[in-house]
């Protein structure tokens, strides 16, 4: 990601650009959308860090993701915030390897960017499949977030964690662990797949924001595990939004109808902000 600049088809007043993030050891390639503020403006500027989930294949590992530049500089061009997406370790051109431990600091490490590079006012998480789990998860022991939003989450990584060994050689063969070597420990690496827990945390994220959306249709994520987030975040329904989306199925990055939800959550923190 680093040195790209936004597609020619941006409006002129949205400026996208490649930048780099140091997480806990690797340094990890992002990308940051911004709406430039008004001369003289006092307007709060809100961030958005945006999450991408586990790559479905070694491919999509290995290559930059520019459907996820794209959605940056379009929620930064209606919403008029400043996006920022990235590349977990062991995904695109960032460093390190895949864990999940690993991951949670790399949000965090760009919650940092948004908050003393880009030096906004606030900041909220929104993420797709794994990594809107891993949002719900750093939202939850973060309080400098102000809000999460989840797509297509699930409420658990029992399916990882069942198999470790087995997921651990898919982690291999997708490539986001290069190092033959990684884990040093492996009870570590697959500790973390049994403790971190979205559905456990969510509840602490609350009286902040939370809006859960999901594809009725996922075939790898089952909407119940979205009913489950929303009833353990719920303390009140000003504070958490669950839209399950008729028909649709996983990549709700590319559903048009998840994007207006999101779209329309954020212009609601903005009146907050």
């Amino acid at each position: 990601m680093s040195g790209h600049s936004g597609p020619p088809s941006l409006p002129s007043f949205v400026m996208g650009v490649g930048v780099t993030i140091q997480s806990s050891g690797p340094r990890l390639a992002g990308y940051v959308s911004r709406v430039p503020s008004g001369a003289g403006s006092s307007a709060p500027r809100l961030g958005l860090v945006l999450c991408p989930g586990f790559p479905a294949t070694a491919e999509s590992a290995a290559a930059e993701d520019d459907s996820f530049s794209k959605l940056a500089d379009r929620l930064a061009g209606e919403s008029r915030w400043t996006v920022l997406t990235f590349a977990f370790r062991g995904t695109g051109r960032s460093e390190g390897d895949f864990s999940l431990g690993g991951w949670i600091a790399d949000l965090r490490a760009a919650v940092d960017f948004m908050l003393e590079v880009e030096q906004l006012s606030a900041v909220w998480l929104a993420g797709f499949a794994a990594g809107g789990a891993l949002a719900i998860c750093t939202g939850a022991e973060d309080e400098r977030v102000r809000g999460v939003a989840s797509l297509g989450a699930p409420a658990d990584f029992h399916i990882w964690a069942e198999h470790p060994a087995e997921f651990l050689e898919l982690a291999r063969r997708r490539g986001v662990i290069r190092d033959p070597h990684f884990p040093a420990d492996f009870e570590a690496w697959e500790r973390e797949l049994h403790e971190i827990r979205p559905l456990a945390l969510i509840g602490k994220i609350p009286p902040r924001p939370v809006l859960v959306v999901h594809g009725i249709d996922d075939p790898e994520v089952s909407p119940v595990d979205a009913r489950a987030l929303a009833d353990a975040a719920e303390v009140g329904e000003e504070h958490v939004e669950l839209r399950l989306i008729p028909g649709a199925g996983s990549n709700l990055r590319h559903d048009p109808r998840a994007i207006a939800v999101l779209l329309g959550w954020l212009d609601r923190q903005s009146a907050t902000g």
